[in-house]
């Protein structure tokens, strides 16, 4: 089972920041394909990690409260929750075989080696960097006119 919860928070802060206004929950939830209730859930995470601000009454909604310049892929996953990257483990964390020893020192430092390269990759991303890459694409879009929501 995958878990999407960094993509879908990525999802967000992207339509958020390229919207330039407060989006509502509502908004945000259509654009994702979920509950308002989850997104407000999911925000408010962020909201305490300091990413978002939430706005109450007429014009309200959410927004970015940081330069995303400053935050990085890392910054978020770990905002998110750290979700597990890899769902390989042990049959036994303490065996008593040796070859299930010889076994879990062996995936021990692969994925150890596999989590260090995703950390090095994702801390190498702005949220700038997800920015301007998806105003290329926006841009390069023929139908960008129409495009206000998935």
């Amino acid at each position: 089972m995958k878990d999407s919860k960094l993509s879908s928070v990525l999802h967000v802060l992207l339509h958020m920041a390229h919207s330039g206004r407060p989006m509502t929950s509502d908004e945000l939830a259509r654009m994702l394909g979920t509950n308002p209730v989850v997104v407000r859930k999911t925000l408010a995470g962020l909201r305490d990690a300091g990413f978002v601000v939430a706005g109450k009454g007429h014009g309200g909604g959410w927004a970015i409260a940081v330069d995303l310049r400053r935050v990085t892929l890392r910054d978020v996953y770990e905002a998110v929750g750290a979700p597990t990257v890899f769902a390989m483990g042990h049959r036994s964390e303490n065996p008593a075989c040796l070859v299930e020893q010889a076994v879990n020192a062996a995936l021990d430092d692969t994925l150890a080696a596999a989590r260090a390269l995703i950390d090095q990759r994702l801390a190498a991303i702005t949220l700038a960097d997800l920015a301007a890459d998806f105003d290329r694409r926006f841009r390069a879009h023929p139908h960008r006119e129409h495009f206000h929501e998935h």
